[in-house]
């Protein structure tokens, strides 16, 4: 199963869970996909608009046809589609920062010019929340990112830090990637459309277990931290 967030003729919205990859890949050839899931779930071909990693939860967007998918992919390459994440990362965070820092577009792609800005929401033992909106859609952006920030992202067994995964295993429920998809804006013809997924209970127990006020919990889970 799973649930659907957003739903209309063209464009379909669904919360992923973490553990499942978008689709199916030569190297990774799993039968349990989020694709899958959400065809079964409306009964209906889709074509996956952008990717979320295994190890990544929330808002995931397809289209209900070839011709839609190619008009929303359109969208999300100009930046009319802004996307919203959560990450827990090492260390005490900038306030505020844009980096400009080039990655590849592909696995094996060369390397090509990315955006991501980002904010630190809280802050705690060796640890901060933030929040990455990335105005590219690279491989990996995110992660590699705070990486070249010195803030991988936890869980993180490309590009974190041991002692830091550790950390958050043995003393939290995360034992995933800690990363987000929390919200997804697009426009609409009677005005833009702010889809927001739920934060998944791990990673909201995690931030609890390591000290983050509920306050904060609760509004990363619904979607009001985002400005």
């Amino acid at each position: 199963m799973i649930s659907i967030l957003y739903r209309d003729d063209s464009l379909l919205i669904v919360d992923k869970p973490a553990g499942i990859l978008t689709h199916r890949t030569q190297l990774a050839p799993d039968s349990d996909v989020a694709m899958t899931r959400a065809r079964d779930a409306i009964g209906a071909w889709v074509w996956p608009l952008h990717r979320l990693d295994r190890g990544t939860s929330g808002a995931l967007a397809f289209g209900l046809s070839e011709q839609a998918a190619r008009t929303w992919q359109e969208q999300l390459d100009a930046g009319s589609i802004v996307k919203v994440y959560l990450a827990l990362v090492r260390g005490v965070a900038p306030d505020a920062i844009e980096l400009d820092y080039p990655v590849p577009k592909s696995e094996a792609g060369p390397r090509v010019p990315a955006r991501t800005a980002f904010r630190r929401l809280w802050a705690g033992d060796h640890c901060s929340l933030v929040e990455a909106r990335p105005e590219t859609g690279r491989f990996h952006q995110i992660r590699r990112h705070l990486s070249h920030l010195r803030h991988p992202i936890a869980g993180d067994s490309n590009y974190g830090t041991g002692w830091f995964n550790r950390k958050i295993r043995q003393s939290t429920p995360l034992t995933r990637l800690g990363l987000h998809c929390s919200s997804l804006a697009f426009p609409l013809p009677g005005g833009p459309r702010r889809v927001v997924a739920p934060l998944a209970s791990d990673f909201a127990q995690a931030l609890i277990a390591l000290g983050a006020p509920d306050a904060l919990v609760a509004a990363a889970s619904n979607g009001t931290l985002a400005r």
